[in-house]
């Protein structure tokens, strides 16, 4: 196995931190420093240290959290702000969120310390479905409906066809649901400021077949077996088929 992939496992870092800890100098195998990032170990007998710590590798785990607003989709804030860590109470392993949300956005976060799952599901080439409600300024017309869903042009390129239908309209604005596949940056906030309508409030309601349900905000659980496997399947389907 490439030691990449074993710390990855083992909860320290995604695959291509761990590549870079390993660049760094701060693993060692067998008491040996190591410094090549394709460097390959034999679980269960070869010794592997992080800063002078023996890894092992923990039981993988998958964390679905209803992640309320004001904390931070990370493992720590310079800033000092609540981190959605702070929220996983008994949770013993040492887990990573699955891509972010905004320190203000609400909704579906996944956690975990599988690295390769962590990748399958934030890579854009395997264009895992993402579903959020999106309280906008003013009442979309079909113009902007129509961009919404064709895609338009931002900073870091055209974003890709979404499915978008109204839900309600009020007086001065409405509750889109925006469903797309990619994970730019703020991508759903710069979509709906170019179509005209700026964000007031954004909350993700779904991954792929993964809701809400049962879990109220601030609370979490563990994803089951079938549907972990659900998840990766699906990933590696749509990576055969490119």
């Amino acid at each position: 196995m490439r030691l990449a992939k074993y710390l990855a496992e083992a909860g320290i870092a995604s695959r291509r931190k761990a590549e870079e800890l390993i660049i760094q100098g701060r693993v060692r195998v067998n008491g040996v420093p190591v410094w090549e990032k394709g460097c390959t170990i034999v679980p269960g007998e070869d010794q592997v240290e992080f800063d002078d710590r023996l890894i092992e590798k923990e039981e993988s785990v998958y964390i679905l959290l209803n992640k309320p607003a004001g904390y931070i989709s990370s493992v720590h804030d310079p800033q000092g702000r609540p981190t959605v860590l702070t929220i996983l109470k008994g949770v013993s392993q040492r887990v990573y969120p699955v891509g972010r949300l905004d320190y203000d956005t609400e909704g579906i976060l996944l956690l975990s310390n599988d690295g390769d799952f962590s990748n399958l599901m934030m890579h854009p080439r395997y264009e895992m479905s993402k579903t959020y409600q999106a309280l906008v300024r003013g009442i979309p017309g079909e113009n902007a409906l129509t961009m919404l869903r064709q895609g338009l042009e931002l900073e870091d390129g055209r974003t890709a066809p979404a499915e978008v239908r109204v839900l309600h309209e009020y007086k001065d604005k409405a509750r889109l649901e925006i469903k797309i596949h990619e994970g730019r940056k703020r991508q759903v906030k710069r979509m709906c400021a170019a179509a005209g309508h700026p964000l007031l409030k954004l909350k993700r309601t779904a991954i792929e077949n993964l809701t809400l349900h049962g879990v109220a905000p601030g609370e979490y659980r563990f994803l089951t077996p079938e549907e972990v496997r659900s998840l990766k399947n699906k990933a590696l389907r749509q990576r055969r088929q490119r």
